[in-house]
């Protein structure tokens, strides 16, 4: 009786993985864009700052060849830069 050969071969390397941090830092620069329209700007001037912070925190995270999300936490700095411009242009008017 012929058995199904399994040429796969476990090499004990997973594959990356995204920054949690660069995932949070998207979506709090998202939701301080939601905020700053819905009139709370000075939560939406927090979540900029914690997806700056967040951004930072993940692109120093996929230094590591065991992570992705590096162009993600650059957006989402960039994102964040400009939810604080954003947010602050809201205060203002």
């Amino acid at each position: 009786m012929a058995t199904a050969m399994d040429y796969r071969h476990d090499t004990g390397v997973s594959s990356p993985a995204k920054s949690t941090a660069s995932i949070v830092a998207i979506i709090a620069a998202i939701v301080s864009f939601v905020m700053s329209a819905r009139g709370s700007e000075f939560i939406a001037l927090l979540l900029a700052v914690v997806a700056i912070g967040a951004g930072l925190l993940g692109g120093l995270k996929s230094l590591s060849p065991q992570v992705k999300g590096g162009i993600l936490s650059i957006l989402a700095v960039v994102l964040g830069v400009i939810a604080i411009v954003v947010a602050v242009i809201a205060m203002i008017f």
